[in-house]
């Protein structure tokens, strides 16, 4: 009993220090017309509005809709918090949030005669009404004289590498790099973003997003793109992010490009 509660005291701890941590992400908004968005910011550290700094926009999964605006960071927040990524790579950090009854990219779920759920992506196609209202937010923030243009990323994971891929096509000339984890997307769509630098992630045993998703993608852009990353992971299953988010060149990498 007495080993009962200690666990669940030591989650409760685990929690709540998560929570104070992510409350170093400011709220914020982006409404004009229709479109509405919520999301997250994280500014550097000593954060000086007349200098000028790199921005990356993180899209989550669909695990993590709503509109708390608070779950969107359980997945990656933390990574963006430790000390040595403040120090070493002081950006603009945003983490906006897909409400519940929404969907980053335009995709289409079935389930086959076995019950088993199927994908297929669109191509081309009008933005979903969650995509329409992001595209309107980057645009909003790369107008602020502190951002650095040519140094604007983007990254997700699951529905957030889908809606990634469908961000790079709809505003393909804004980005210096992406990431990609355990997405998908339409391969005649690639032609659109073949320009950008990508690291696409993928667990080999991932049984909700289907790994031939990501290997398609990395195949043709090896073929037509200009740089592409592809790494799989033979052991993992869907959360292959949590090997990505320890790959130690992962924002050295994402980093070191710039739109020139």
């Amino acid at each position: 009993m007495k080993k009962i509660i200690l666990s669940i005291c030591i989650l409760f701890s685990v929690l709540f220090l998560n929570a104070q941590d992510f409350k170093k992400f400011d709220r914020g908004s982006y409404i004009k017309g229709k479109d509405s968005i919520y999301y997250r910011i994280l500014f550097p550290e000593n954060f000086n509005p007349d200098q000028k700094y790199p921005i990356v926009f993180f899209l989550h999964g669909s695990g993590e809709r709503g509109n708390d605006n608070a779950s969107q960071l359980v997945h990656g927040g933390k990574l963006f918090l430790k000390s040595d990524v403040r120090k070493n790579f002081p950006a603009i950090v945003v983490f906006p949030q897909c409400p519940q009854n929404d969907f980053w990219a335009n995709a289409n779920f079935e389930k086959d005669a076995k019950s088993k759920r199927r994908i297929s992506f669109v191509e081309g196609g009008k933005p979903t009404k969650v995509m329409h209202a992001l595209q309107g937010m980057l645009k909003n923030f790369l107008k602020k004289p502190y951002v650095d243009k040519k140094q604007v990323y983007v990254g997700g994971l699951s529905m957030g590498a889908m809606g990634t891929y469908e961000l790079l096509r709809r505003e393909r000339r804004k980005f210096a790099a992406a990431i990609a984890i355990c997405g998908g997307d339409n391969t005649n769509n690639i032609k659109k973003y073949q320009k950008t630098p990508l690291w696409i992630f993928h667990g080999a045993k991932d049984d909700i997003v289907d790994p031939a998703f990501s290997i398609a993608i990395a195949e043709r852009l090896k073929t037509v793109g200009d740089e592409v990353k592809f790494t799989l992971y033979p052991n993992a299953n869907h959360n292959s992010w949590d090997s990505a988010f320890a790959e130690p060149e992962l924002l050295s990498w994402l980093f070191s490009h710039k739109k020139y």
